[in-house]
């Protein structure tokens, strides 16, 4: 037979490029859908519904626009090259065209057109088809890769590290810089340093440290959210994982994308096992790409260590070499930035700032005089973070 869905099993069954689109549920259904015989219809009817299926378990009923975000998700072996700096063969071209052709004829495919094929009039879900341009929207995407990404890179701004696998991050956190309010300098800082990452200039490792509360992991993922336009990802890693960078790194390799790697209230004990591997890394390994990925990391502790008095026993070369490891890990970082806790008068500056952000119309010596008793009556003084939860109180009241 060479009717048009024949045809079209053919095209499917010569698909290199973009084989990982069958992972996809309504996809891979619809592939399937292509070569069963509309004369079994309780087999035929099955697979239709699966189709059906897949896109609702999306939240989608527009086969068309789905399969075009998929499509332009999808890492293939074409975008792998591009991100390694290495220009695809012509034939790898015309494959690339000739797929992207075939998934536009295949995303047309309506519910009716398919019942009618199988002669069914009974009930079935029905989902939608709607004019895309499958080929051209590709095309556009492979100009701006370098910033979109592909794959699961398009999918989230932030990643965690979990069995030996980067995942994106469904909900992340949306802080962003225009709602952080005091420590400009220290902000301005490490903006300027991910913006020389994103520009291909050298760029330091960061240790951000200081009071608890003072915004040092909130500055961080609201970077990310300010400049993932620009290429820019975040992948938050554990101490318990930091042998495994140089798997992070080979991975990262094969996207055009800039990457900070994220260690969340970082402290070590003496002689602990990951101590080792981080100042490893920071002195630079093989594996280590600079200019692609940099360390950020946010202790409560200058120096990263917990120091106990043992520590300080022994004669004065043990002392000295003791202080001499202790100092070394922070002093790898290229840059330090220190939150320190804010005084009174930094404190009420924050409050006042959050207060005219959300509205809240209040006389000033009103709200201040509320802002130090919440201070002191929550018990964790004052801090950034204590004035967004004085604030919150306020609102809630409303």
């Amino acid at each position: 037979m060479n009717d048009k869905f024949s045809i079209l099993a053919r095209k499917r069954d010569a698909m290199v490029l973009f084989r990982p689109l069958i992972k996809d549920e309504a996809f891979c259904a619809l592939m399937d859908l292509l070569s069963i015989s509309p004369n079994d219809i309780g087999q035929w009817l099955m697979v239709y519904s699966d189709v059906a299926a897949g896109l609702y378990n999306c939240g989608e009923t527009d086969l068309s626009r789905h399969i075009l975000k998929i499509t332009l998700e999808c890492e293939t072996a074409f975008t792998k090259l591009l991100a390694s700096g290495q220009e695809p063969s012509k034939v790898m071209q015309e494959c690339l065209m000739n797929e992207l052709t075939f998934i536009q004829e295949v995303s047309q495919l309506s519910s009716m057109e398919m019942l009618d094929r199988a002669c069914y009039t009974g009930y079935a879900p029905m989902w939608t088809v709607s004019e895309t341009d499958i080929p051209g929207s590709y095309s556009e995407r492979l100009l701006f890769s370098s910033k979109t990404g592909f794959g699961k890179w398009s999918q989230s701004n932030m990643f965690i590290y979990r069995d030996k696998e980067i995942i994106p991050v469904k909900n992340p956190d949306p802080q962003r810089l225009n709602q952080l309010f005091g420590y400009e300098r220290q902000r301005q800082a490490v903006i300027d340093n991910t913006i020389a990452l994103l520009k291909g200039k050298p760029a330091q490792n960061v240790l951000l440290y200081g009071d608890a509360g003072t915004g040092k992991s909130s500055t961080v993922k609201a970077i990310v959210n300010e400049f993932y336009s620009a290429g820019l990802r975040l992948i938050e890693i554990t101490k318990e994982q930091l042998r495994d960078i140089p798997r992070i790194v080979d991975e990262i390799s094969s996207t055009q994308l800039k990457f900070i790697l994220f260690i969340d209230d970082l402290t070590f004990t003496a002689g602990e096992d990951g101590f080792g591997a981080l100042k490893a890394t920071l002195e630079g390994s093989v594996s280590y790409k600079g200019e692609k990925m940099v360390i950020y990391a946010t202790s409560n502790r200058r120096h990263l260590i917990k120091e106990n008095f043992s520590d300080r026993e022994g004669d004065d070369i043990h002392r000295n070499d003791t202080m001499q490891e202790t100092l070394s890990l922070s002093a790898r970082f290229g840059l330090r930035v220190n939150f320190s806790r804010p005084d009174k008068k930094d404190f009420l500056s924050i409050v006042r700032s959050l207060a005219q952000a959300n509205n809240i119309e209040i006389p000033t010596d009103e709200l201040e005089l509320q802002a130090e008793q919440f201070a002191i009556s929550s018990g964790s003084g004052r801090s950034p973070r204590t004035a967004k939860q004085f604030i919150n109180n306020i609102i809630n009241k409303k």
